[in-house]
């Protein structure tokens, strides 16, 4: 397990990450290199203890607002992806007008509405997933 092979005091580096990602790695590097080229900031590698993804992660900010976290997972990833609420009514209205993937609208319709938004964790199954995650991402940075 991921949290096992690097402990607290011992971080990955992100190439050790995409290689723990496997099969999933060009997915992984793919949404890593895209958030630092489109919105021009470098990965936090963290560790989280009290997530439901415990371990270590890569963090993505951009003017102090967060815009995903990514945990790996053995040939797959994680991204956690916040709706804030002044976008979800325009995202429940993409998901009912079928703009997304059905994995996509199952994390939405999960996800319980909060003061802080909908925490929205989504496992890159495939391309259409990474690109509806690259859309969510894109509605929360331009407000």
């Amino acid at each position: 397990m991921w949290h096992v092979m690097f402990p607290q005091d011992q971080a990955p580096s992100l190439e050790q990450m995409s290689d723990y990602v496997g099969s999933g790695r060009r997915r992984w590097d793919h949404l890593n290199e895209y958030l630092q080229s489109a919105y021009h900031v470098q990965p936090i590698i963290e560790y989280s203890s009290c997530s439901a993804q415990p371990g270590w992660n890569v963090k993505y900010k951009k003017s102090g607002k967060a815009l995903c976290t990514l945990y790996p997972l053995k040939d797959s990833c994680i991204v956690l992806v916040v709706v804030g609420p002044k976008h979800d009514a325009q995202v429940a209205f993409e998901m009912d007008a079928g703009m997304y993937t059905p994995s996509v609208t199952k994390s939405f319709s999960k996800a319980k509405p909060m003061a802080m938004g909908r925490w929205l964790m989504i496992e890159v199954v495939d391309d259409a997933v990474l690109e509806d995650i690259k859309h969510l991402i894109g509605i929360r940075i331009t407000t």
